[in-house]
């Protein structure tokens, strides 16, 4: 996944149905003697919409918690996207614009306290190690790092085939990455991790190898392949907001035709355009474990 040398400012087309981190707050400096217990939570995607029910598919949110032994206060640490998932998982197409639109920005989310209902009913809240406050306070530095230049969000992981070993075409990089990457940040920092079972949740299509088509320009743009951005236009009209039930049950009957029977799927990775030629099972959500990472520095103060 490509790094970016800053963030875009977003179009005020892109809008969220619910807001961005609405209790959003700065990262504080902790003392350096802080002793800070960090906690693993998973809780079902859009749990205050849907309660439980994606929970049972094991369509799980990450985030990861912290409480200062000093303050005795809480905070919580998350990633997602700016405008929702749709957004960041297919484009809007524009009358007036020849390319897709795409509103597909994610970023971290850190607040004050942690919301333990939230958490525990349907997923976990588990403590996975303890940092010092020099730890905690060298992980904010590297979080402002990878929240400036890690700017878009990914829904798909693409692999060669369900075999775990199989070949990782293209990773995904959404919430779960994120809370990975801070595991992983901390570890080599000197956290040592408790010995539990994690698991996270993946999208997962599986295809031939990728065929790069090219970028926004070089296929939307003056001098741009006519025939290519019409495939591309048409491959992605079934995926836009419905409105009525007859338009959900026609759009989809165009995406079992594109995805399943014809095996074909256009992929938006690192603003440029690739083709997946898809392979049986084409796509599937899976729950798989990572274990807790093992650091490669020595602990700092704890």
């Amino acid at each position: 996944h490509r790094r970016f040398d800053y963030r875009p400012q977003t179009d005020p087309y892109c809008q969220a149905r619910y807001p961005f981190c609405p209790a959003g707050s700065g990262i504080p400096v902790m003392k350096e003697e802080d002793v800070i217990e960090v906690y693993r939570l998973q809780a079902p995607v859009w749990e205050f919409k849907y309660g439980d029910l994606l929970g049972r598919l094991n369509i799980m949110h990450d985030a990861v918690g912290f409480k200062s032994s000093i303050t005795g206060k809480n905070y919580t640490m998350e990633w997602y996207e700016l405008f929702q998932l749709g957004n960041c998982t297919f484009p809007h197409l524009r009358p007036d614009m020849d390319a897709p639109f795409w509103c597909n920005q994610g970023a971290a989310c850190f607040s004050e306290g942690i919301d333990d209902a939230h958490w525990r009913e349907n997923g976990t809240l588990v403590l996975v190690t303890t940092i010092s406050g020099t730890m905690f306070n060298e992980m904010a530095k590297w979080v402002k790092y990878d929240n400036e230049t890690g700017i878009y969000y990914e829904t798909w992981t693409v692999r060669a085939s369900p075999d775990n070993k199989s070949r990782v075409w293209f990773e995904s990089y959404e919430c779960s990455k994120f809370i990975l990457r801070t595991y992983q940040k901390l570890a080599d920092l000197g956290a040592v991790f408790k010995k539990i079972q994690t698991n996270y949740t993946s999208a997962i299509l599986f295809s031939g190898e990728p065929i790069y088509l090219g970028n926004e320009t070089s296929i939307f743009g003056p001098q741009g392949n006519k025939t290519l951005a019409a495939a591309i236009r048409d491959f992605y009209y079934p995926f836009k907001p419905y409105r009525t039930l007859r338009e959900f049950f026609v759009d989809l009957l165009k995406i079992i035709d594109r995805v399943v029977l014809n095996r074909q799927f256009y992929l938006f990775y690192n603003l440029e355009y690739w083709f997946l030629p898809l392979k049986f099972p084409y796509l599937k959500v899976v729950y798989e474990e990572v274990p807790l990472p093992v650091g490669s520095k020595t602990s700092l103060g704890v």
